[in-house]
C-alpha cells in the first residue's frame, strides 16, 4: 500500500511539475525547439531543475544496497550507441515533432485535455505495441549489441 501511495504522488508531483511548467502546451515546447525562429529559452530552466534534481537523487538512492521498494536495482547493462538507440531516438524525435507532446506530457495532458490528445495516446501505445512485436520477432539481433 505504501509502495502504491508513494507511486500516486510521485505520479502526481511530476505531472503538477510539468503543467506548471508549461510542458503541457505544445506550442510553448515548439518555441523553445525553434532555435532559429522565435527562440523561448524558458524550458531550459525545466530542464536544469530536472538535471539537479536527478544528480542529488541519484547521489542519495546509489548511496542504498537496495530500492526501498524491491529486492534489486534494475540498472542498465550495455552503455553502448547501437542501432536500436538511433532509430528509437529518431522515431522518438519524430513523433514528439509531429505530435508536438512527448509521452510524459501527453499522459499527463489526458487529465486537462483528453479530447486534444487523446488519439495521440493511442496511437502512441500502438507503436509500442507494434515495437514489441517487431523486437520480439528478432530476438537474435536485439540481443546482440552492435
Amino acid at each position: 500500500m505504501l509502495r502504491s501511495l508513494t507511486l500516486l504522488a510521485s505520479g502526481i508531483l511530476f505531472g503538477a511539475g510539468l503543467a506548471i511548467s508549461g510542458m503541457l502546451n505544445p506550442s510553448k515546447v515548439a518555441g523553445f525547439l525553434d532555435l532559429f525562429g522565435v527562440w523561448d529559452p524558458s524550458l531550459a530552466f525545466v530542464m536544469g531543475g530536472g538535471v539537479v534534481a536527478n544528480f542529488i537523487g541519484h547521489r542519495i538512492v546509489t548511496r542504498r544496497t537496495q530500492p526501498v521498494f524491491a529486492a534489486r536495482f534494475n540498472l542498465p547493462t550495455t552503455s553502448g550507441i547501437d542501432s536500436r538507440l538511433i532509430v528509437g531516438s529518431a522515431l522518438f524525435g519524430v513523433g514528439w515533432g509531429l505530435g508536438g507532446l512527448c509521452p510524459g506530457p501527453a499522459v499527463a495532458s489526458l487529465m486537462l485535455v483528453p479530447s486534444e490528445v487523446g488519439l495521440f495516446v493511442v496511437m502512441m501505445l500502438v507503436g509500442l505495441a507494434v515495437g514489441r512485436v517487431v523486437m520480439a520477432a528478432r530476438p537474435a539481433v536485439a540481443s546482440q549489441p552492435e
